[in-house]
C-alpha cells in the first residue's frame, strides 16, 4: 500500500500550492518510502507516496489515461488487474505501464463512477476528471485501506492519514467528544466520525463525489444478509464446504500477485493456518512465515505455531514481545493509530511488521476477517445462548450453558448464578434489539467512562446506542439474530479498530502491506447467504471453514479452542521501572489541564494498580484508554507542530 493526499478547490479561488502537497505527503513517508509523485492544476493538487510492489520501474503515480484527461492516485491493490487489463485492451484502451493502478483510469473512462464495481481489491482511490472538473474519492468495500477528509474554507482536503490533513490545515485540532464517547463504548468511533473534530473518514463501501462546488456521498457496496425467513437451512453442507474452499483458494492466489516476495503471518490459530496451508498446497510461492511470541506464557501460542511450521515445512521467523517492549513503543504506536486504544494489542503487531520489513519483505497475507465472516467469536456464542435464555429469563438452567464458554467461571454456588444474571443478563428483556448480542461487551467497555471529568460527562449523549442505530440498514430487524451480530461486529469493531489501529496502521508503520483472503468480497457475499448453523453448529465455531480446510491441517489446529489475540496491558507499564511519560501524562495537573478525565478518580486507579489490585478487564481497559487519550492529546493537540 501507499499514501495519498490532495486538495480540491470547491469554492476557494487560490490554486493548491506545491509546498502544501509536499508537507502533506512528507508525513506519509512511512506508507510510501519509495518515492513521491504530484499533479497540479488550477483546482486540484494530488500527492502520492509510493510503496512499490507491482511494476517497480514504471508504476509511479499519478497515473493518467491516453489523453491525459483523467488522473488517479491510489493506495492499495487491485488484485484482478490482469483480467481487467485484458478486457480493457480488447475494448481499445492503450496502457503505458504494467501497474494495477492504470486499470483505474481506463475503467473510469468506460463506466464512470461505477468503475469500482469491477474491482477486487483493497483501496483508497482519488480520480480527477479534468473535462468534468470532478473528483471521486473511493474506499474499498470492507475498510481495509484508510481515507480521511475535511471540508474547510472552500476546500476539500483528503489523505490516507489525519496527520497529513492537519499539516495542510496548519492549525491544532480539537477532540470530538462524541467520538471519544463512542470509542470508549464500541472500541472505535462510529463511521464516519473520527476523534478529530470536523475530520471524517470516508466509510467503507462509499464514494465521495466533489463536483460543481459541492460534495455528495454514495453507497456502492454494503454487508447484506437475507431476511430470516429466506435463509436456506437445508443445503448440502459438503457442497457448501467445497464452494468455500474454492473461493478461499482463489482469493489467496489473487493476493499473492506481486513483483516482490510475499510472506504470511502465522499465529497458530485456525485462520492464519488456513491461509498458509493454501499457499503451501495450491501455489508455487515459497512459504515464508512470521509470528510473534510473548514472555507471558498465558498469551503465548508458540507451541501451536511450531506444530504448523513443522507440518508445512515453512521458512519461519519469530519475534518475542516482553513487557518492556509494550511500554517503550506505546507513544509511537499512538502517533500511528491517531486515536486512543483500549488494549495494547496493536503494539506487538507493529513489532511483527517490523520483523517482516527487517527480513526484506513488503507484503504479508493474514487471517484477519475469518471470525467476523464465518462466525468465530465467543461473542456470537454468547449471543446464541442469551437469545435462548431470553425466551425464559427466569430460568436457572439456561444460563448455565455459559459454563461451556467460560469453564473457569465459578457458577456452582448461588452467588455464581447471581453474577451470570447481572453480567450476561443485560438486556434480556429486549432480545429483539439488533445490537442485543453486543450489549454485555458495550456495558463492560463503557465502565471506562466512569473516569470522565464532569465537563465531558455533561456533553455525552444520553443514549449512545442511537449513534449505532442511525447507521444500521432499515431492514436489519428482519435478519437472523446471528446475522445482526455479524453485521455490527464487522462494521464497528473490525473496520473501526481491528483493520485500522491493529491492522493498517501497524503494518504501514514499517512500510508493509497486509492482504486478507477472508475479506475478498466474494467470500463475504457467499458467507452472508449461509444459514448461521453452517457457521456455528451448536457452539462449534467456524463449522463450515473447518469442514472445508481440515484436509490440510493437523487435528490439533482444527480442534483447538479459539484463543483471542491479546497482549499484556497494565503489567507492561509497571513491571519494572515505570516510564517517565506515564508519570507526566497521568499527573493530576496534566489530567486537569487536558480536561477529559477526573484527576481524583484517575489517581485512585493508579494507586490501585501500584498496590497490585488492578487485575480485571475494567481496570485494564480504563488505564490503557486514559493513558492513550492523554498521549493522543499530547501528540496531536499540544505538540503536533513540534512533533512534525
Amino acid at each position: 500500500m501507499c499514501g495519498i493526499a490532495g486538495v480540491v478547490c470547491l469554492s476557494a479561488t487560490d490554486k493548491p500550492d506545491r509546498s502544501t502537497l509536499e508537507d502533506m505527503v512528507s508525513l506519509l513517508h512511512h506508507r510510501g518510502p519509495d518515492g513521491y509523485g504530484y499533479y497540479q492544476d488550477e483546482r486540484v493538487g494530488l500527492a502520492h507516496a509510493r510503496l512499490s510492489i507491482i511494476d517497480l520501474a514504471g508504476g509511479d503515480q499519478p497515473i493518467h489515461n491516453e489523453t491525459r484527461t483523467v488522473y488517479t492516485i491510489f493506495n492499495g491493490e487491485i488484485f484482478n488487474y490482469i483480467e481487467l487489463r485484458r478486457d480493457l485492451e480488447q475494448r481499445g484502451h492503450q496502457f503505458y505501464t504494467h501497474s494495477d493502478t492504470e486499470v483505474i483510469v481506463h475503467l473510469y473512462e468506460e463506466y464512470g463512477a461505477d468503475f469500482v464495481q469491477h474491482l477486487n481489491g483493497q483501496f483508497a482511490i482519488a480520480v480527477w476528471d479534468i473535462p468534468r472538473q470532478r473528483l471521486l474519492l473511493v474506499r474499498d468495500r470492507i475498510g481495509i485501506v484508510p481515507l480521511f477528509y475535511t471540508v474547510q474554507q472552500g476546500k476539500l482536503i483528503f489523505a490516507s492519514e489525519v496527520k497529513s490533513i492537519l499539516r495542510a490545515l496548519k492549525q491544532s485540532p480539537r477532540l470530538n467528544i462524541a467520538a471519544l464517547d463512542q470509542l470508549m463504548t464500541f472500541w472505535a468511533p462510529v463511521s464516519p466520525n473520527t476523534v478529530f473534530k470536523d475530520i471524517y473518514e470516508l466509510a467503507p463501501g462509499k464514494l465521495l463525489i466533489a463536483e460543481a462546488g459541492e460534495t455528495r456521498i454514495k453507497t456502492y457496496w454494503e454487508w447484506r444478509y437475507p431476511h430470516k425467513d429466506a435463509v436456506i437451512a437445508d443445503a448440502d453442507v459438503d457442497s457448501l464446504a467445497e464452494q468455500l474452499h474454492d473461493l478461499l483458494v482463489d482469493a489467496t492466489q489473487l493476493r499473492l500477485r506481486a513483483d516482490v516476495p510475499v510472506g504470511a503471518y502465522l499465529s497458530g490459530g485456525l485462520d492464519s493456518s488456513v491461509t498458509t496451508a493454501i499457499i503451501h498446497n495450491h501455489t508455487k510461492v515459497p512459504l515464508r512465515t512470521f509470528s510473534i511470541g510473548f514472555d507471558d506464557a498465558e498469551l503465548d501460542e508458540s507451541d501451536y505455531q511450531q506444530q504448523l511450521i513443522k507440518h508445512l515445512s515453512a521458512d519461519h521467523s519469530r519475534i518475542q514481545c516482553g513487557y518492556a517492549d509494550i511500554a517503550e513503543q506505546f507513544l509511537q504506536t499512538i502517533w500511528h493509530t491517531e486515536a486512543p486504544i483500549l488494549r495494547t494489542a496493536p503494539i506487538p503487531m507493529g513489532m511483527l511488521s517490523g520483523l517482516v520489513r527487517q527480513q526484506q519483505y513488503k507484503v504479508v497475507l493474514t487471517g484477519e476477517g475469518s471470525d467476523e465472516v464465518l462466525g468465530g467469536y465467543d461473542l456470537f456464542k454468547e449471543g446464541k445462548i442469551r437469545q435462548f435464555w431470553a425466551k425464559f429469563p427466569d430460568s436457572e438452567v439456561r444460563p448455565l450453558l455459559l459454563k461451556k464458554l467460560y469453564p473457569y467461571l465459578d457458577i456452582s454456588k448461588k452467588q455464581g448464578l447471581v453474577y451470570l444474571k447481572s453480567f450476561f443478563g443485560i438486556g434480556l428483556d429486549h432480545p429483539e434489539l439488533p445490537y442485543f448480542s453486543h450489549m454485555t461487551r458495550w456495558a463492560t467497555t463503557a465502565k471506562c467512562k466512569e473516569f470522565f471529568s464532569d465537563d465531558v460527562k455533561a456533553q455525552l449523549a444520553a443514549t449512545i446506542e442511537d449513534s449505532v442505530c442511525e447507521t444500521l440498514p432499515a431492514d436489519i430487524g428482519q435478519w437472523h439474530a446471528f446475522h445482526q451480530a455479524q453485521y455490527i461486529e464487522s462494521k464497528l469493531l473490525m473496520s473501526g479498530y481491528l483493520l485500522c489501529s491493529q491492522g493498517d496502521r501497524m503494518l504501514m508503520r514499517n512500510s508493509v502491506e497486509g492482504r486478507f483472503p477472508f475479506l475478498d468480497h466474494r467470500v463475504i457475499e457467499f458467507a452472508n447467504r449461509l444459514h448461521p448453523k453452517y457457521k456455528m453448529f451448536g457452539l462449534n465455531e467456524k463449522y463450515l471453514l473447518k469442514k472445508a480446510m481440515a484436509r490440510y491441517l493437523p487435528p490439533s489446529i482444527v480442534q483447538r479452542y479459539k484463543q483471542p489475540y491479546r497482549a499484556p496491558d497494565i503489567p507492561s507499564f509497571f513491571h519494572a521501572k515505570t516510564p517517565a511519560y506515564i508519570e507526566a501524562l497521568l499527573a493530576p495537573e496534566k489530567i486537569q489541564d487536558y480536561g477529559y478525565f477526573d484527576p481524583a478518580r484517575v489517581g485512585r486507579l493508579v494507586a490501585k494498580i501500584k498496590n497490585g489490585r488492578a487485575i480485571g478487564y475494567k481496570d485494564n481497559m480504563a488505564f490503557v484508554g486514559i493513558l492513550s487519550t492523554q498521549a493522543w492529546h499530547h501528540l496531536f493537540i499540544e505538540n503536533f507542530h513540534q512533533h512534525t
